[in-house]
């Protein structure tokens, strides 16, 4: 079975005006794996590309890969 990048939980937030506004989407499975953009949806669509480099890169180094898990990450 193909794990897709869709299959990750992420937490979505809003960032202060001093870190530049807009909204940080963090998949945590993956440590350090996360990705911002002007509005939520923007950064969900950015950080699909940063899960990918992230399997990438681990695989790449011969690190094993978490599968996604079942949890539902919700951003006050």
């Amino acid at each position: 079975m193909t794990v897709k990048t869709t299959d990750y939980p992420l937490i979505v937030e809003p960032l202060a005006e001093e870190d530049g506004g807009g909204f940080v989407a963090i998949a945590p499975d993956l440590p350090g794996c996360m990705s911002d953009g002007e509005t939520p949806q923007e950064a969900v669509a950015n950080v699909q590309g940063a899960i990918l480099a992230w399997i990438e890169a681990a695989e790449d180094l011969g690190h094993a890969v978490p599968k996604p898990s079942r949890r539902v990450a919700l951003a006050g």
